[in-house]
């Protein structure tokens, strides 16, 4: 289930997965899905699965279908790291999404930008429409509501006696959005949010409140 929400008189969508969707400029933003990390583990001899690499492709073909964008913008940490296998799945992968493709480019995105270009799909430091800011750190700007990820963000629960529950998040506060990592096997941080912020926790396939 997802979660409607208005900023500054904008509607977006957020998802279960961990995208946001801005309904008024039919654009999907999705942030540190850190493509390349499952065989970048194997490499080093981690037990990871190989049918786990086609997993961030399965959930990013849901996404895509459930909103069907005019444009999709990546927030940064697109690829984990330097150029492996993974990259011909996203090269198939792209060739089969029909929405434009903005890649904002984060700290792990070290991967030459020509190799974007091929594609078709153009990176940028940041991109600022309207009001809206969006990066991949963390950035308070003034005049400007933020959309960022980075951080990875999740949320410390309490449940009945000693019960603690951690989930990843939306984390809003009042000029910025931080989204979840998409990416499987991304890992989260704990925040402690105050009065002023929201969160916006991801329990199995629903958005909630908290």
């Amino acid at each position: 289930m997802t979660h409607s929400i208005k900023i500054l008189d904008q509607n977006f969508v957020l998802h279960p997965l961990g995208g946001v969707f801005w309904i008024d400029r039919s654009l999907l933003l999705i942030s540190d899905v850190h493509l390349g990390k499952v065989n970048h583990f194997r490499k080093f001899g981690a037990a990871v699965p190989r049918k786990a690499i086609h997993k961030n492709f399965v959930l990013l073909d849901k996404i895509v279908a459930d909103f069907e964008p005019f444009q999709i913008c990546f927030l940064g940490d697109l690829f984990h790291s330097s150029l492996n296998k993974e990259w011909d799945l996203f090269e198939n992968w792209v060739a089969k999404t029909p929405a434009e493709i903005i890649l904002v480019s984060g700290n792990h995105d070290i991967i030459s930008p020509e190799k974007y270009k091929q594609l078709h799909i153009e990176i940028f430091p940041e991109m600022v429409i309207d009001d809206f800011l969006l990066t991949h750190h963390p950035e308070q700007r003034k005049g400007h509501f933020t959309f960022c990820g980075h951080i990875h963000p999740a949320v410390k629960l309490r449940g009945f006696g000693r019960q603690r529950l951690r989930l990843p998040c939306f984390f809003k506060s009042k000029n910025q959005m931080i989204l979840p990592a998409f990416g499987e096997f991304t890992g989260t941080h704990t925040l402690q949010p105050n009065k002023e912020d929201e969160i916006f926790a991801i329990v199995e396939d629903s958005v909630v409140k908290v």
